[in-house]
């Protein structure tokens, strides 16, 4: 036993001296248990104690305490204020209402703890003309929170917008519902960040479908997504983050400008499908917190890229890569300008399977592009390998 124990070291010293150490353990950036309270993840509201509103043309409402308010009816131009105490929690429950504004939001959070918004019965808010700001705040979505936002529930909620379907200045936090929103900017946009742990989200966005950033804290503007089926269709960036992209899970189907950006993008499970004009995933340096690295540890990614000078993944730092299945198909697989670990998982790579990271930086003759979108579906393809990223051809409404 001792010279078997004295030959397993001197193995290990061997392998130590040689350079072959053992991969280091992946370790999450996020824990969902952390990032989501019990009520977050509770689908139904208690509506024993509920106040109703019949919403009517003209007739705005104002919520100045916490409590669970259910919104029912047809309306035009009306908005829904909550000015409570920043202890509150309020819950706003969308019983089949419909509401269509010209110019404002229709939920305007101002003051609270958290706003809950739970989806009960299919459900419309729209805005569809020019938002106007509310004196300094530029009050840009259908949906507009200053506090923290919980959207929740069994129901769908359809939004559309002139500008931006659901704006959160603080965290931003999906667990269930059905969410399909057309916006000519960003679909869902928060400060703080986006936390997504279940939930079907259709999401058509003109510019970015999920955008996470904080000017004033680097290490916030962060996205985390650990289930839900998310497909969206965007301009720019499907997912964007200015700090961390984390996937612990989910079913994601993208077609976009690019699919995910962010400093440091972290992949630990979920499916994902990406068809992109510019580069897959992207890890950029948008945060003095982290290093631009791409970080795969599981999952099943799919990668589709334009012709010209894209990449498929692109890190303007490191790329890691410990598990997982990866497919990526284009002229660059994958770029990085600082180094490249390969520990474990499947690489494909033009259908040719490879036992190491390449680094391809192929030029083009600028980006492919989207023909255009029309009656809220993607149509006519890949533009072509020249003349620079092909833009939004027409939106049909």
């Amino acid at each position: 036993m001792k010279r078997l124990l004295s030959i397993l070291s001197m193995t290990l010293i061997l392998c130590l001296a040689l350079g072959f150490a053992p991969a280091a353990q992946a370790s999450a950036i996020f824990n969902a248990e952390e990032l989501f309270s019990a009520r977050d993840l509770k689908q139904e509201a208690d509506l024993s104690k509920a106040a109703a509103y019949n919403v009517s043309d003209g007739q705005d409402i104002h919520i100045t305490a916490s409590g669970i308010y259910v919104l029912t009816g047809s309306a035009k131009n009306v908005t829904v204020y909550v000015e409570a105490g920043t202890e509150d929690k309020v819950q706003i429950v969308l019983d089949g209402v419909t509401v269509t504004n010209t110019n404002f939001p229709v939920i305007y959070a101002k003051t609270a703890d958290k706003v809950f918004v739970t989806v009960s019965a299919d459900s419309s808010l729209s805005v569809t003309g020019s938002f106007i700001s509310d004196g300094s705040v530029n009050t840009d979505g259908v949906i507009f929170a200053k506090t923290d936002l919980v959207l929740n529930g069994t129901a769908s909620l359809t939004v559309s917008s002139t500008y931006n379907g659901i704006v959160c200045k603080d965290d931003l936090k999906i667990t269930g519902g059905t969410y399909n929103i057309t916006a000519q900017s960003k679909a869902f946009e928060a400060n703080d960040s986006i936390r997504i742990s279940d939930g079907t989200l259709n999401l058509i966005a003109g510019t970015d479908g999920l955008h996470a950033e904080n000017a004033e804290d680097d290490t916030k503007g962060y996205i985390y997504v650990s289930g839900g089926t998310l497909t969206i269709n965007a301009g720019d960036d499907a997912i964007h983050a200015n700090s961390v992209v984390q996937i612990d899970g989910g079913s994601f189907s993208i077609r976009a400008g690019e699919g995910i950006e962010g400093t440091y993008i972290q992949v630990n499970g979920g499916s994902i499908n990406i068809q992109s004009a510019d580069d897959g995933i992207n890890a950029a340096h948008k945060s003095s917190a982290y290093r631009a690295t791409v970080e795969i540890n599981g999952g099943e990614i799919s990668v589709a890229m334009a012709g010209g000078d894209t990449d498929g993944i692109d890190s303007n730092g490191d790329i890691i890569i410990n598990g997982g299945s990866i497919s990526v198909t284009g002229n660059s697989t994958f770029d990085y300008d600082g180094s490249a670990q390969y520990n474990g998982g499947t690489i494909i790579a033009n259908g040719q399977q490879l036992s190491y990271i390449p680094n391809q930086m192929m030029g083009g003759g600028g980006r492919g592009g989207w023909g255009n979108m029309g009656g809220g579906s993607m149509n006519g393809g890949w533009g072509g390998s020249g003349g620079g990223r092909g833009g939004w051809g027409g939106r049909g409404r």
